[in-house]
């Protein structure tokens, strides 16, 4: 890999790692990793975060929001502004949706679905459903197939090592490929790890075993990414 996109984890505290801090290792990077901003659920933090953005719009990608790590729902107000700038910026706004890592979140605001209305009130907002909905696969087929706007991507979907591993991992090649028909094609599917979740390899070989013709695994592995993120 020669590029990608850098963003933050939740640390040990349930709080992301600091945007700032992410900015200074891209940096160290040799143009190598460019930065995602991550967007907490309160006016003071999205100001903030807009605010780095502008400073650093030659580097900036998208914006990334939690959700299902707190009570705070996908079309809140409280990312109006933010979502705003993002459409005027055209970046990204890239949203965790799907399976959580902590037993205390919200399944009710990680489900992907929760996008079908931030999607409806901003037509021009680049939105991507992160972790592809895992495991409502199948909502996000339909947000993809409905919303002009709207991408999924397939980072940390390779988890754990369980005895089944393999049964799931059929299982998920299973889904992604079928929801990839419904869709029409691979034209909104993106390509991610969520390194050090999925290692690169196991996202890559996840890519290899879907039922697709060898143009869609390319958009997927590269030109879509390229394009929603200006690569």
């Amino acid at each position: 890999m020669t590029l990608g996109l850098l963003l933050c984890s939740i640390t040990g505290r349930g709080v992301p790692f600091p945007n700032e801090d992410v900015l200074k290792l891209c940096g160290k990077s040799r143009g190598k990793l460019l930065p995602v901003v991550t967007v907490e659920p309160d006016a003071r933090r999205v100001s903030d975060a807009v605010q780095l953005t502008k400073e650093n719009d030659d580097l900036v990608r998208a914006f990334k929001i939690m959700l299902g790590y707190g009570e705070t729902r996908a079309d809140d107000p409280v990312f109006d502004p933010m979502f705003d700038y993002a459409e005027s910026a055209d970046l990204p706004v890239m949203f965790h949706t799907g399976d959580i890592a902590y037993a205390k979140g919200s399944l009710e605001n990680s489900h992907p679905m929760v996008l079908d209305t931030v999607a409806n009130r901003h037509a021009g907002l680049k939105i991507v459903a992160c972790h592809f909905g895992n495991p409502w696969i199948e909502d996000v087929a339909e947000l993809i197939y409905k919303h002009p706007n709207v991408y999924a991507d397939i980072s940390g979907l390779m988890v754990g090592g369980s005895k089944y591993i393999g049964q799931y991992t059929d299982w998920l090649a299973e889904r992604l490929s079928r929801a990839i028909f419904f869709a029409g094609g691979a034209d909104k599917v993106i390509f991610g790890s969520d390194y050090p979740v999925t290692h690169p390899s196991k996202a890559i070989s996840l890519v290899a075993r879907l039922e697709i013709d060898a143009g869609d695994r390319k958009r997927i592995l590269s030109e879509n990414a390229r394009k929603v993120f200006h690569l």
